[in-house]
């Protein structure tokens, strides 16, 4: 069986990656990346050697249909795994056109092309920032209203829009799934949980937006990459599955683990403006997928983010080039 993981060189790409290689042999992978800023080819260094012959990768752009045809004519694929996106919230305030580009576009690319190709299979990776924010109380569930509040979340509905309307139309069998935020090794340092352990590391003044009492529900990626393999394989066509670990915490809460478990000083903390249209609260109930496909996560999230510190402090030569590149 062989997949095409598009987005592969990115953080929850490239985890999912190794996920496979290492735990469903003897799947096939073939990767494309386009290596835009947060593609990183060393965040799978050494794998095409240790799993010579079942991986290959390929740049290219997910919107460029000439150079994705090409791709998928070289092999039969069972699926595509659709992580290829831009996903920075403050990066699509600034330029909403390259979130349309490769959210949008790349997407319906991908779908016209894998009916074109017989892939069996079509997974949209989406998030739970498409239903927009939540107030102190309830959860995001798959029948929440879509509502969202950045060009980056409002790309994700669309592309995910477009996955359902294959699936109406053309009989395609999609399955997306929304997760909430992720941590972990590998996450590019201008997201929340790296940002802060990269900058207390260098002794530098933490930016928390607002008043910090922002709640995201937090997921270690492993727990994320084993919920979109169970979708993969067992999940039924058309249907969105929610992905949580019952793990909210603020921000604050967040950054002040983070200088605990370093033994930096609260001092560090600078409140800085909040950013436009900032959801207040995401909590998602992923009742379904653990009843239905048997997912559940593994990891807890204060331990988890104390392992994924760790990481960063033991991978400076990982991160420290991409912060001087600028």
């Amino acid at each position: 069986m062989r997949l095409l993981v598009t987005g592969g060189c990115g953080f929850i790409g490239s985890n999912f990656v190794r996920f496979v290689l290492e735990h469903y042999q003897p799947e096939f992978v073939t990767n494309v990346d386009a290596l835009t800023y947060a593609g990183n080819p060393e965040n799978l260094a050494g794998i095409a050697e240790k799993y010579a012959g079942r991986y290959e990768f390929h740049r290219a752009d997910i919107a460029d249909a000439a150079a994705m045809d090409a791709i998928l004519s070289k092999h039969k694929y069972f699926a595509i795994v659709n992580f290829a996106a831009e996903t920075h919230v403050d990066r699509s305030i600034d330029s909403p056109e390259n979130f349309v580009h490769t959210n949008v576009v790349g997407t319906q690319v991908l779908l016209d092309l894998a009916r074109k190709h017989g892939v069996k299979r079509f997974v949209q990776i989406s998030t739970d920032e498409v239903y927009g924010s939540l107030g102190e109380t309830g959860r995001f569930s798959e029948t929440s209203p879509i509502d969202p509040s950045s060009p980056y979340s409002a790309s994700k509905a669309g592309a995910d829009m477009l996955a359902l309307a294959a699936f109406k139309t053309f009989g395609q069998e999609v399955v997306i799934t929304r997760c909430s935020n992720n941590y972990g090794p590998y996450q590019f340092p201008e997201k929340l949980i790296p940002l802060m352990i990269t900058r207390a590391l260098r002794d530098q003044k933490l930016p928390v937006y607002g008043d910090g009492l922002n709640v995201r529900d937090w997921i270690h990626v492993e727990d994320h990459c084993r919920a979109v393999t169970a979708a993969m394989l067992e999940g039924k066509p058309g249907e969105v599955y929610n992905v949580g670990a019952d793990s909210e915490m603020r921000n604050i809460d967040v950054v002040k683990l983070i200088l605990e478990t370093l033994g930096k000083p609260d001092s560090l903390i600078e409140y800085v403006a909040d950013r436009p249209g900032h959801d207040r609260r995401y909590a998602i109930d992923s009742l379904k997928i653990r009843a239905e496909l048997d997912w559940k996560p593994i990891h807890r999230a204060q331990d988890g983010i104390r392992e994924t510190i760790q990481w960063y402090v033991a991978n400076r030569a990982w991160w420290e080039p991409i912060l001087a590149r600028g």
